[in-house]
């Protein structure tokens, strides 16, 4: 798929992943990541090929959403993974890409649950190539049922 064919919005939820795993891995906060994310990354110039354009207000609503709430998107997530896991054991990436798919389905109901499960494992494809894209799929998929009865 070429750049300029990508949507704003899934630009914005793949940073938005991003930015999750950032501030896990480094303990910067939220504001300072997003005024990153908006400052440096965003319609940029990289060797020579303009990036695709992002939602950023949508990218911020996620990123801070996941913070403010990610007790509550947390133990959505930990109530649909295999009995006897935690969180902590997933991969760091995994982890942000359910924690961003977790709070759009259920902070975000104008968004359809298809383009949220569709959007996020298409993320998780572009990171993993193993059975990851299948569990997240599954796991967004029982949030959803969860979240949108």
């Amino acid at each position: 798929m070429s750049k300029s064919r990508i949507q704003p919005r899934s630009v914005a939820r793949l940073a938005a992943v991003q930015a999750l795993y950032q501030m896990e891995v480094s303990g910067v906060g939220v504001d300072a990541v997003v005024r990153e994310f908006s400052e440096h990354r965003f319609d940029r110039d990289v060797d020579g090929e303009q990036m695709a354009a992002a939602d950023e207000t949508f990218f911020a609503e996620l990123a801070k959403g996941v913070v403010a709430k990610q007790g509550e998107v947390d133990q959505a997530i930990v109530k649909r993974l295999a009995s006897g896991w935690r969180l902590d054991r997933l991969d760091a990436t995994a982890r942000a890409v359910l924690r961003a798919g977790a709070f759009e389905l259920m902070h975000r109901p104008d968004v359809p649950t298809e383009v949220v499960i569709d959007e996020y494992v298409e993320i998780a494809k572009s990171f993993f190539e193993g059975p990851e894209a299948g569990f997240i799929n599954g796991a967004l998929d029982a949030i959803a049922r969860d979240a949108r009865t």
